[in-house]
């Protein structure tokens, strides 16, 4: 055999060697060190990210509240419009209001 074919022979069985355990701590170890570069990676590495990430979502519940509310108002205030216009024309059609005889 060639040096390169007897590399994957020895890590197989190198992982082979691996308790159970071991591997677990290993996986745990590994998924640790990657939540920790995301965090830093986000800028979010110095212990308040549970804080920060709360605080962006409150805010982010706001910005949808607010946006929900002026869709509310714009619908309320084009309502209210037409019903005026309406009531308008009404009452100039029944002459109700001192307009032109």
């Amino acid at each position: 055999m060639t040096e390169p074919e007897q590399q994957p022979a020895a890590l197989v069985e190198n992982m082979l060697l691996l308790r159970r355990e071991d591997f677990d701590e290993l996986l745990a170890h590994a998924a640790e060190r990657g939540a920790e570069r995301v965090l830093a990676h986000l800028g979010l590495e110095n212990g308040h990210a549970a804080r920060d990430i709360r605080e962006l979502r409150d805010l982010l519940e706001a910005w949808r509240d607010a946006r929900r509310t002026a869709w509310q108002t714009t619908v309320k205030v084009v309502t209210t419009g037409i019903l005026a216009a309406l009531l308008v024309g009404a009452a100039i059609k029944l002459k109700l209001m001192g307009g032109a005889q």
